[in-house]
């Protein structure tokens, strides 16, 4: 078992990241042991309830199941888990477990930031994309009909749990876009500042059959590399005032793509990969990067095989990425690649972008 640490100044306490792939039906007492006698809720999505329900064994009055979708991160189910834990009579020291996907963990952990002005909350992420990413750093929300993630809230989880066996029925297009993330993680570590220096892509280049092979000792590898990366952001930018933008990398024109097809064509790493080949076709057009980094990111990204993302309407993807949370009234702001695992934050006028 491997545990890391969040270190984050402004809040109110460091919280442990347990990184293992110890049986699945040992991860309730595990949750348990650490809350103590506490009352809590498990909010769980409808795939994880399916098939690890009677494993984890947690009581089943106390399990909100959410429909599995990014369309159902929304206002509605927002307010029935607050509804939920009401019933319950959840109070301050009680606590909200996330068990699931980055869907599960963005709502789940949006409702814990508000139910009583904020309650604990535990993540469980069961996906490669919330193993390696959404589950760590505080990042809670929902979407509405405007975008992604426009209502939420900067509120950390109290532990994260990730237990590597859940990755072993994952379906095989949402463990792909996982790797969306990570890839993405690849290319963006030297401005994420760890005092480690990892070699992702590296590690990427040499285990690229073993990760998708799924070798449960290699995943946990990658995990903890990933994480490492994404600790070493947050504790510096909580808030995404300044470094923790570069975790964006390939995120202003992927969540266009997920808006424009109404978050039901293309999974999000998928959309992430489509942002990420926009980057660096948009850095090397304005001589951020040459040409041979530019083709080693793609090869790189060509060993996943992940599904090419279609053009769409130029018009209507600027507005979309005009309404991203880092836009400006007459630019939009894009990280982009400027080096070997580097990238730095730009801003351009409409004018400037090419599609």
């Amino acid at each position: 078992m491997c545990k890391l640490e969040v270190n984050i100044k402004s809040a109110p306490k460091n919280y442990p990241i347990f990184i293992n792939n110890h049986d699945i039906e040992k991860l309730k007492d595990e949750i348990l042991d650490y809350i103590g006698d506490k009352n809590f809720i498990v909010v769980m999505s409808q795939k994880v309830y399916k098939l690890y329900a009677n494993i984890l064994n947690f009581p089943k009055e106390k399990i909100f199941i959410l429909k599995d979708g990014e369309k159902e991160k929304n206002i509605k189910n927002y307010a029935k888990i607050l509804d939920f834990a009401l019933k319950h009579r959840l109070t301050r020291e009680d606590s909200i477990i996330a068990i699931g996907g980055g869907v599960v963990g963005d709502l789940a952990g949006f409702a814990a930031s508000t139910y009583m002005r904020g309650i604990n909350y535990i993540q469980v992420p069961t996906t490669l994309l919330a193993c390696t990413d959404s589950s760590v750093g505080g990042k809670t929300a929902i979407n509405t009909s405007y975008g992604k993630n426009l209502v939420g809230a900067f509120y950390q989880p109290c532990g994260v749990f990730i237990n590597v066996n859940f990755l072993k029925t994952l379906d095989n297009r949402q463990f792909k876009s996982g790797l969306g993330e990570v890839v993405k993680y690849g290319f963006i570590e030297k401005s994420c500042l760890c005092d480690e220096e990892l070699n992702l892509m590296n590690f990427l280049n040499e285990n690229a059959q073993n990760i998708l092979n799924r070798d449960i000792l290699t995943l946990a590898d990658l995990i903890k590399i990933c994480i490492k990366l994404k600790i070493a952001v947050v504790n510096q930018d909580e808030k995404e005032k300044g470094l923790r933008k570069i975790l964006n990398y390939g995120h202003t024109y992927g969540h266009a793509i997920e808006k424009i097809t109404n978050y039901r064509k293309f999974t999000h790493g998928e959309c992430v990969v489509g942002g990420i080949l926009f980057a660096l076709h948009l850095a090397f057009k304005n001589g951020k990067i040459d040409k041979e980094y530019k083709f080693l990111c793609e090869d790189l990204i060509s060993k996943f095989d992940f599904p090419k993302i279609p053009k769409f309407d130029k018009n209507k993807i600027l507005d979309i990425m005009k309404t991203d949370k880092k836009a400006g009234n007459d630019y939009i702001t894009f990280i982009l690649p400027t080096d070997y695992a580097s990238v730095e934050a730009f801003k351009y006028t409409i004018d400037q972008i090419s599609l």
